[in-house]
Parts: C-alpha cells; structure tokens; sequence
C-alpha cells in the first residue's frame, strides 16, 4: 500500500507567562498565554522515528520565557511576530511558524480616585488574542477578542420570522439583547502600533453594538463587521461569533403583576449561535 504524510505539525501549547514591567513609578502585569505551532521538513521523525531535525517543544517553551525578558515590552502582536521570526529564522527546517498569543486583562486598582501603583484586580473573562502566522514569503498577521460579554437592555427585537406548528416563540420589538463575542480580524499589512489599532476597533465594534438599532443577532452582527472595515482600511477581513445569550420574559401574570420588560429569566443553555465574515468586494 502507498502511503505518503499529508499535513503535519507539532508545537507547544499553553505557555503561561506573567511579565512585570518595572518603571519608577508603576508596575504593569502582562499574563498571556501562548500556543506554538511548526509545520516543516519532519517527514523522517514519523516515518522512521528519525528525531534530528525536531526542536523539542520543552525547548520551545523555554525559548517564549527567555525571549519574553528583552522583547515582550509592548503588544502581544509584536512580541508574537518576533517570536516566529526567531523560531523559523533558527530552524531551517521550518516552513511554517503559527504562534497563538491570548492575553488576560488585568487593571489597576484605584483607590480615591488615584491608581495604585502596583495592585491589581481581575478584568473578568473577556481576552486579547493575536494570530502570526509566518513562512518564508510571508506574515499574516490577525487580532481580536474572546469572551466579550456585552449587553443592551433596549433597542432590540425579533419579529416577522417562521413560524410552524412547533414555534412556541413570541415576536418582540423589544428584549434584551446579550452575547458573548469571539471577534477576529485580519490585517491588510502589519500594523506600526497594534496596542492603539487594538483599542480603536474595540471601541468601534462596542458603540456600534450600543447605537445599532437590532432586528436580529445577524442584524448586528453585520452592523459591526461592516463598520469596523469602514472605519479601519488596515483591516481586510473581520469574523464574528456571536452566541445569543437568552433573557426570557418571566411570565408575572400568574400572580396578577404586570411585567413591563423588567424581571427576566436569564440561561445560558440551549443557545443560539450566530456566526459572520466580512469582506469588502
């Protein structure tokens, strides 16, 4: 029988990492977390257990640590990039390095209105993450948010859809709207400052959700994508999953009460999941 290796890679994942960043006035917290990923000449390691050309991923690890010192001082995108331009520049038997950088949110405790130099309290479940994808000819280069937990209270509704003999749902021309959002955009070519980008297309993609008029998770979802690539030529495409994080009316009538869009049932389970790439033509 003739069998060949198809796709194969191997890497590193989870590389957790707490960077102090000491200035004279203030400490800053950088905690990631990193996945690596190398494709390349490894035939020889599957085939006939032909180890020469593997870097260990223990070695790997190592290398993020070692590096984080000198070079993860700014973005998790800058950091990220030199991390896979050093492991395929010292690898000749690389073709291609992925690097995953996902960095938790950490702010700084105020305290009468003035922030406290060196403490610092969770910033909840939302995260930064960066994609670097580097061969020989080229970077890509993507970024974006996980676990953003966003909600509205009005300006938000669900009408005019199917119905069939299994539909039990009522229309509503208001409801609250909630999800928890993965966003990831690509960028047309590698940004000077990414930290700055970052925040931007965050604050877009945050008042757009906040001023749009909703019909529909889709509705939105398409309203944020599509602004996001008006306002930022650096992004070329844009992803989002955006699950629908139900608020159903509690039915109050049973108790004689009216209830005017004011005590929910909030569950997480079953959900809805609503997913979207933009584009530009």
């Amino acid at each position: 029988m003739d069998i060949r290796l198809d796709k194969n890679a191997y890497g590193k994942n989870a590389i957790n990492l707490s960077r102090i960043i000491r200035h004279p006035d203030r400490h800053e917290i950088r905690h990631i977390s990193v996945d690596i990923s190398l494709s390349g000449d490894f035939e020889d390691v599957h085939t006939a257990g032909d180890n020469t050309k593997v870097l260990p991923t223990d070695t790997m690890k190592n290398t993020v640590y070692a590096l984080a010192k000198d070079h993860f001082t700014a973005s998790i995108e800058a950091f990220g990039l030199f991390l896979a331009d050093y492991l395929l520049s010292n690898n000749p038997q690389v073709t291609e390095v992925r690097t995953r950088l996902t960095e938790y949110s950490w702010t700084r405790m105020t305290f009468n209105g003035t922030p406290h130099p060196h403490s610092f309290v969770n910033g909840g479940s939302e995260k930064h993450v960066a994609l670097i994808t580097r061969n020989r000819q080229a970077t890509i280069l993507s970024a974006g948010i996980n676990d953003l937990l966003i909600l509205k209270t009005t300006d938000s509704g669900f009408e005019n859809y199917i119905k069939d003999k299994y539909t039990t749902l009522k229309e509503t021309s208001d409801r609250i709207f909630s999800t928890e959002c993965d966003i990831t955009w690509i960028y047309e070519n590698l940004p000077a400052n990414p930290d700055h980008l970052y925040a931007a297309i965050r604050e877009d993609l945050l008042q757009t959700f906040s001023n749009h008029k909703s019909l529909s998770v889709q509705h939105t979802l398409y309203a944020m994508g599509a602004n996001v690539l008006k306002d930022f030529p650096e992004v070329k495409e844009i992803t989002l999953k955006m699950p629908n994080k139900h608020h159903i009316l509690f039915n109050l009538q049973q108790f004689g009460m009216d209830n005017n869009n004011e005590v929910f049932i909030a569950t997480d389970e079953p959900y809805g999941y609503i997913t979207g790439t933009l584009t530009r033509n």
